[in-house]
C-alpha cells in the first residue's frame, strides 16, 4: 500500500494502522475528513500527491461519518483536520485546508 492514501473503513483497521506506525523512525499523516466537505475535496489531491512522493510515510483518510467514535476520540470538530504522528506520538495538529503548511509538516517530520 505505499504510495497510496489508506481509507479507513473500521475501528480495527484504524487499531491496525496505530499500531503499525509505532515502529522505529515512522512517520503516519492522519486526515479527518468527510465527503460532503468542500475543503476536503480540494486537499484529497494534494494527500495523494504527497502519499507518491513520500512512500515511506503512512497516510490515512478517516471518515468522520464513518468513524465517529474515532473522531470523537481524537476530538475532531473541523474538516478537514490533520494530524502526524512519528513512532505513534502526535507531533503536529492542524484544522483547515492549508496545503503548503501540511507539505511544510511532512518534510519538516520526515527530516527529523
Amino acid at each position: 500500500m505505499a504510495g497510496k492514501v489508506i481509507s479507513l473503513k473500521t475501528t480495527q483497521e484504524w487499531e491496525e494502522q496505530l499500531q503499525m506506525g509505532k515502529e522505529p523512525q515512522k512517520l503516519v499523516v492522519i486526515d479527518f475528513s468527510a465527503t460532503w466537505c468542500g475543503p476536503c475535496r480540494l486537499m484529497s489531491p494534494v494527500l495523494d500527491e504527497l502519499a507518491g512522493q513520500h512512500p515511506q510515510v503512512t497516510f490515512l483518510k478517516v471518515d468522520v461519518d464513518d468513524l465517529r467514535s474515532v473522531a470523537q476520540q481524537w476530538g475532531v470538530e473541523a474538516m478537514p483536520t490533520f494530524v502526524v504522528m512519528k513512532e505513534g506520538k502526535v507531533v503536529e495538529r492542524f484544522s483547515g485546508a492549508d496545503k503548503d503548511k501540511l507539505i511544510q509538516l511532512v518534510t519538516k517530520h520526515l527530516n527529523q
